[in-house]
């Protein structure tokens, strides 16, 4: 494969317009082309619907994915006013990993043919190709210019083609072909033996400044300086010839050598050898992507966290080192110590961005300085933690890239694979996955000093995160009731006596509400757009705890801790689930319940009046709809077409309640005249934001 068919990530910079939206369509239109091609590996429709590991959605819903996110995203720039096509949308849009919040449950996906999706993905690069040749630019592309989205969504597609690689490569067997554009290596030979290099100390100094010319996810902002103590460091990447003599040792059955949770995997997934490896009664074979293999003992092994950690203990066991995985750290002093340098237009030094063959190659091939595959081959596991730089900040248009990963079960791995592309084939990339996920993955070691006790950096420090967190679950300020709660118990009382089965928390953000409501249903879902939110919802329904820095003054914080057990909570926690989702956008089986509570939410939204008009479809003859907004209209969050009132039409005025009983009168009677009801949102010791909400119920005729 010759590296011209592989573009690199573009510069953001450059003083010819023009020319930058033709290189920008040259690199979306090759990603989109690589992604099919992709696809075209597997054999059958069926392959797109046959599930290749339970914990992941088939593939379809991966083949639509990428175009959905640009919908998404580009609808949220203001870059296009419409969507292409709502359901898929919605269908497409959340489910990539299996977080908490995420619904699985194949049941409730009808799932499109790979007909109607490939013309799906086919409508959405006519549209991307428009933007490119027609919407206004400015140079340099920042946060704040809307073409950051189209970089954002040609990176995401990069990423996916080597995740949707790794699911074609769990598939079945009988369900993928061989392709011409992703032939592997054919080279192999006799494994080399590994030894130690000695790694100098050094400085490391990471984190890109807001103006870097190259795209970035959020985590690669911001700051980090660090010193690292000499060390040394396996010459070669761990080969499958090398990782045989721990599964020969009976490194997968001696526990001692795994640490707790890689223990709780082995057991549950009945671990013996490599997931990619196949034996068969005379020889060892090695799973590629689209076919099997006789074993390429010289090739790097695949293996997730937990397998790479058992054969660094075990390895130490009989060295009598301190051998483990590297830290982020390590690996950046790695890089600079070997020389390596960023990728060019050149066919890369390294078995990189698919500039060679779909496939691994032998570990002696790319020679890095004293060193081998610092990038390339396959990923490198390291012992860190994903953790926010000093000055981390969130991207406002794509929330969760990260955020979700700040929890101490996602580990970094650096380098790359042979076919991370773009923004993954970057020295300052940051990507972390599950400890027990597979990718095209591997490792090598170190001999370093011992660990110190790593700090998790929860991301319960962001401003935005714990003001919504003290305002849920903190004190009351000027003798103000807390807000969700006083919602809840209106909502109740409105109820009386009608059933309570199944209430939506619509715009839940971290919760409380939702668990209020729980003290009275059977079952209460809270959905909100930010998954950064709703994550607190979870880690309180799983854990029972929460906590959270909030400002003082200044860089001086208070710490706090809520428990649910301390506000009466925790006996109902199991009836609340908490998920992510569009409100203007939702998926048809939330429907059916007996209360809808909708908090400051409809001034919020791009499209209230398709909210409102379309919510009685979720709601039981008799149940209610809660509606509460400080009806503050802003056109940063609705273009002031979709305002519901607080305007003027024909010279008159016209109120946001009179909007509401526009929209909901042919499905809702008002219950009663609407009810002010305060709230205090602290800002500081010093400073707090005192708002009226406006509360309106409204029956379901």
């Amino acid at each position: 494969m010759s590296s011209q068919q592989y573009l690199r990530t573009p510069k953001l910079t450059g003083d010819n317009i023009e020319a930058k939206r033709v290189e920008i369509a040259a690199y979306f239109n090759v990603t989109n082309e690589r992604y099919e091609s992709l696809f075209e590996t597997l054999a059958s429709d069926e392959a797109y619907y046959q599930q290749p590991i339970p914990l992941r959605h088939p593939l379809i819903f991966y083949y639509g994915h990428t175009a959905t996110f640009f919908v998404n995203k580009l609808l949220l720039a203001g870059l296009i006013e419409q969507r292409i096509d709502p359901k898929f949308e919605s269908m497409f849009a959340i489910g990539v990993d299996e977080m908490s919040w995420d619904d699985l449950d194949d049941a409730h996906y009808d799932w499109p043919t790979v007909a109607e999706v490939k013309a799906y993905r086919n409508k959405l690069k006519d549209v991307i190709n428009h933007v490119i040749a027609t919407a206004s630019l400015a140079l340099p592309i920042n946060w704040k210019n809307p073409w950051w989205t189209i970089l954002m969504g040609i990176e995401h597609e990069q990423i996916h083609i080597e995740t949707s690689s790794v699911l074609i490569r769990q598939q079945a067997l009988n369900l993928v072909q061989t392709h011409a554009a992703w032939r592997p290596w054919t080279k192999t030979g006799e494994a080399p033996e590994n030894t130690l290099v000695a790694i100098s100390a050094g400085k490391v100094m990471l984190g890109k400044a807001a103006d870097d010319a190259i795209y970035g996810w959020d985590n690669e902002y911001g700051s980090h300086h660090a010193d690292v103590h000499a060390f040394q460091a396996s010459q070669f990447l761990v080969s499958n010839q090398e990782f045989l003599a721990f599964v020969d040792a009976g490194g997968y059955e001696d526990d001692g050598y795994w640490l707790a949770e890689g223990l709780q995997w082995k057991t549950f997934s009945n671990a013996k050898h490599p997931a990619f490896w196949h034996q068969t009664d005379r020889s060892w074979q090695l799973r590629l992507m689209t076919e099997m293999v006789a074993m390429p003992w010289d090739w790097p092994v695949d293996v997730n966290y937990h397998e790479a950690k058992a054969f660094c203990n075990w390895k130490a066991a009989q060295t009598g080192l301190l051998v483990r995985l590297p830290t982020e750290d390590e690996w950046q002093r790695l890089y600079d110590f070997s020389g390596v340098e960023e990728l060019s237009s050149e066919q890369a030094t390294a078995n990189i961005h698919c500039d060679y063959a779909a496939s691994s190659c032998p570990v002696n091939e790319f020679a890095h300085g004293a060193l081998y595959d610092v990038v390339g081959n396959v990923w490198q596991w390291t012992e860190t933690s994903i953790y926010p730089f000093d000055g981390f900040q969130v991207h406002p248009l794509y929330d969760d890239f990260t955020m979700p990963t700040f929890d101490g079960r996602h580990n970094l791995f650096k380098g790359g694979s042979w076919i991370s592309g773009g923004n993954e084939s970057r020295k300052a990339a940051r990507y972390a996955f599950r400890r027990h996920f597979f990718q095209h993955a591997g490792f090598r070691y170190v001999v370093a000093d011992e660990l110190e006790e790593s700090i998790l950096s929860n991301y319960e420090n962001d401003k935005m995160l714990s003001e919504y967190a003290e305002f849920h679950y903190g004190d009351s300020y000027y003798d103000v009731a807390n807000f969700p709660q006083t919602l809840a118990e209106i909502a109740i009382e409105a109820l009386a006596d009608k059933p309570a089965t199944k209430a939506l928390d619509m715009g839940c953000a971290v919760g409380r509400a939702s668990f209020e409501l729980a003290k009275h249903f059977d079952h209460v879902t809270g959905i909100d757009f930010s998954a950064r939110l709703i994550n607190l919802g979870v880690q309180l329904a799983a854990q029972g705890v929460i906590r959270y820095s909030i400002a003082d003054e200044g860089e001086l914080m208070l710490h706090r801790e809520r428990r649910l057990e301390d506000l009466g909570l925790a006996a109902i926690s199991d009836k609340v689930e908490f998920l992510q989702g569009d409100a203007c956008n939702m998926k048809p089986h939330f429907k059916g319940y007996d209360l809808v509570l909708a908090a400051n939410l409809i001034d919020r939204l791009y499209d209230p009046t398709l909210f409102l008009s379309t919510i009685y479809q979720r709601i039981n003859a008799g149940g209610i709809l809660l509606i509460a907004s400080p009806y503050t209209w802003l056109e940063e969050h609705t273009k002031k077409e979709n305002w519901l009132g607080g305007i003027k039409k024909d010279g008159e005025n016209v109120t946001t309640l009179e909007g509401l009983k526009a929209v909901l009168g042919t499905h809702f009677e008002l219950m009663r005249a609407p009810q002010q009801v305060p709230f205090v949102i602290r800002e500081t010791s010093r400073k707090f934001q005192h708002t009226l909400s406006d509360v309106t119920l409204w029956v379901r005729k």
